[in-house]
């Protein structure tokens, strides 16, 4: 049974040569690669930025209920 198996086992077909050194990426493959890595540039810059102003919105808004706090103590109560 074995010996049926192991002879109806097909061999690899030869392969056809493909020259490695004639498989590149090309033009289209680096302008692809160009067009990603400064697309994710500016998504990180435009991220920081939008990090940054709500962290500034955030303080000056703490600022301004310490500010709040500090006239309401200040006024007489009555």
């Amino acid at each position: 049974m074995r010996a049926l198996l192991l002879a109806a086992t097909p061999s690899p077909s030869p392969s056809i040569g493909v020259d490695e050194n004639a498989v590149t990426p090309g033009i289209a493959g680096f302008v692809a690669i160009l067009l990603v890595t400064l697309v994710t540039i500016l998504l990180i810059v435009d991220m920081t930025r939008r990090i940054r102003r709500l962290r500034y919105r955030g303080e000056a808004e703490e600022r301004r209920a310490a500010a709040q706090a500090a006239t309401d103590a200040e006024r007489p109560q009555g």
